[in-house]
């Protein structure tokens, strides 16, 4: 597994887009993440279809094509150097092939910064556009809008991304050891779902994974572990990085089901990272070069994620 392009980092002043891929958003919340956005010299924009609810599904924020032709008129737009995602929820997915990633390509790199169900782009970016995206805090989140770490954390991977090399986290080895690879991942059940679809890798060999999830309960993340297992999508993994596990249940029935199941593949695993749906979530970067040090708690990049 290679690296990834790097997109350059932002500057103050820069323009950024509000998209809405997934669920609907409170205007409240888009409006508290604006503010944050402007306060680090910002200049945001919200898409025209970031407010819109689905007429029957109001898990959706409006259509699939709208959704999809906000994303692709923002990237494609050459006054916007970064893409912030509002949410995350569900619906990611069903826009996807609505986008034309060959107009995006062309509108060459710039900043994508979500997680959750956003998961779906990340690997969209990645297989399509040969892109390091962020897998960091949504703007309208009340996790983002309410943790001055979160806020400092994702701020200094977008202007000066050199100072945030090494992530160390409070985590613990599962696992013990290091392992070298090229970082992906995003959040478990959105890795399952799109296992055999025309957007998503088609494995992790090589890689450093990173996964989370919301609301799984130990025997569904058991499943969900078991699913990219038996297909082989684990095949060849070099390290594995644990974030949040927040509703799952109660962590050490979770963490019995990480370890049986993780335990196995014989490389280093390293958990509690810190990232993902948590308070004062890390950013971390995908598609860069890492090194996973489980005995230390840390993740040190060969690179800034940005150029």
């Amino acid at each position: 597994m290679k690296p990834l392009t790097r997109p350059p980092r932002l500057a103050p002043g820069a323009r950024v887009a509000v998209v809405a891929p997934s669920g609907p958003v409170p205007e409240e919340r888009v409006q508290a993440g604006l503010d944050v956005l402007r306060g680090w010299d910002l200049d945001p924009v919200v898409m025209p279809h970031v407010l819109d609810r689905h007429a029957e599904l109001g898990y959706l924020a409006g259509r699939d094509a709208d959704r999809a032709a906000d994303l692709q008129r923002a990237w494609c737009d050459p006054s916007v150097a970064a893409v912030l995602c509002a949410r995350g929820g569900y619906g990611a997915q069903r826009m996807a092939d609505l986008v034309d990633w060959e107009a995006m390509r062309a509108a060459g790199p710039k900043v994508f910064v979500g997680f959750s169900d956003v998961t779906h782009l990340h690997q969209a970016f990645a297989t399509r556009l040969d892109l390091v995206t962020l897998y960091g805090p949504v703007a309208a989140g009340i996790d983002f809008i309410k943790s001055a770490r979160a806020q400092e954390h994702l701020k200094a991977t977008l202007f000066a991304p050199e100072t945030v090399r090494t992530l160390t986290t409070a985590g613990t080895a599962l696992v013990p050891g290091r392992a070298q690879g090229v970082t992906l991942g995003g959040y478990l059940g959105g890795l399952a779902a799109d296992l055999g679809t025309p957007l998503a890798r088609t494995g992790a060999r090589g890689g450093l994974l990173m996964i989370e999830d919301v609301t799984e309960l130990p025997y569904r993340i058991d499943r969900l572990i078991t699913q990219l297992l038996r297909s082989g999508w684990l095949d060849g993994v070099a390290g594995i990085g644990l974030g949040s596990w927040e509703r799952c249940g109660p962590y050490e029935e979770v963490r019995a089901v990480l370890a049986d199941r993780l335990g196995g593949l014989g490389v280093p695993v390293l958990e509690e990272m810190g990232f993902g749906h948590c308070e004062d979530a890390l950013t971390v970067p995908f598609g860069v070069a890492a090194e996973l040090d489980a005995d230390a708690g840390t993740l040190t990049l060969t690179e800034p994620a940005l150029s």
